[in-house]
């Protein structure tokens, strides 16, 4: 089976600061047709990007797949507030990179 990594697919991969607690990530497309492709692969889900991070599934607050947009986002409660002791990424704009080699299928 043929695949493309996320990284090839999407426009925009992003992670960014959502508050002191939490971190969001933003998956955007600019085609429809790369849009539904990953949304309709089921690899990009809740449960999917819990096992990526390693989370349990109760620590990501919000997942959404916003058509009108060709948008996925999923926000994270952080293990510790934003700029505490031993805190790694004050800004969470470091944690998108285990997104860019999901390998999405393509036929």
């Amino acid at each position: 089976m043929e695949s493309k990594k996320l990284i090839d697919l999407a426009k925009t991969i992003r992670s960014k600061n959502a508050g002191t607690d939490k971190i969001t990530f933003d998956i955007i497309f600019r085609e429809r047709q790369n849009y539904e492709l990953v949304k309709n692969s089921g690899r990009i889900t809740k449960a999917a990007m819990a096992a990526l991070y390693s989370l349990p599934e109760d620590r990501i607050c919000d997942f959404v797949e916003y058509d009108p947009a060709f948008a996925i986002k999923f926000t994270i409660y952080r293990s510790a507030p934003s700029g505490s002791p031993g805190e790694r990424d004050i800004f969470g704009c470091q944690q998108y990179a285990p997104l860019l080699d999901i390998e999405i299928p393509v036929n």
